[in-house]
């Protein structure tokens, strides 16, 4: 995994690779708010991670927020949007979609369980709770759900590691922290796709950042 040592570099005190990860998120999460009709968000269904309103913080503050406070080495930011992946393709019968209400707490949840399964130090539930602005009980909540949903299959072979990484040195060598270009008419509602599911005719976070490089 050392390719990830490419990714270190920061910008603006935000590590290169949490940028990149937060650019694609950002960019699917517009292009699903602006796929989906006000009566379909109002009316999407029910998970745990879907706020009931819209957070106040941008995509990429909240991400400069965890990377300021959660002390992750980078390699859980490229093993996070691996598993973020494989939660939106088996998640699929839940209709789970990344926008403006959903994204935050999938991103937190998903550091969360990469730092577990990757670093040998890191903070309990409680801090990463208060530095994604939640309570414990939801924290507990979403990485158990979470959990269940990607099978408990946190394993990341070399060559799946490698792939996400050049991904996302893809997407820093396109600009990362400019303006994403204006994204074209895509039914990107509900992504999801994940290494070993290129058939799928839906587009995963990895396909929507190469899309735009």
């Amino acid at each position: 995994m050392a390719e990830g040592t490419e990714l270190v570099a920061s910008a603006q005190d935000m590590p290169l690779v949490v940028a990149a990860l937060a650019g694609i998120l950002e960019r699917v999460a517009e292009r699903n708010d602006a796929a989906a009709t006000p009566a379909e968000l109002a009316t999407a269904p029910a998970s745990a991670f879907r706020a009931t309103t819209k957070p106040g913080i941008s995509v990429r503050a909240y991400a400069a927020r965890i990377a300021r406070f959660a002390g992750c080495s980078p390699a859980c930011y490229v093993v996070a949007y691996i598993y973020l992946d494989r939660l939106l393709r088996r998640g699929r019968c839940l209709a789970l979609a990344v926008d403006s209400y959903s994204v935050h707490r999938l991103l937190i949840t998903a550091i969360l369980s990469a730092v577990k399964f990757m670093d040998d130090i890191c903070y309990n539930n409680a801090y990463f709770a208060k530095v994604g602005g939640i309570s414990l009980a939801e924290m507990n909540y979403l990485e158990v759900d979470f959990l269940f949903v990607v099978g408990f299959d946190l394993n990341v072979t070399p060559e799946t590691f490698g792939d996400y990484c050049a991904v996302l040195q893809s997407e820093m060598l396109s600009g990362v922290g400019a303006p994403p270009a204006p994204p074209p008419r895509l039914q990107l509602h509900y992504c999801c796709l994940s290494e070993d599911d290129a058939s799928s005719s839906s587009s995963s976070l990895r396909e929507a950042a190469m899309e735009a490089s």
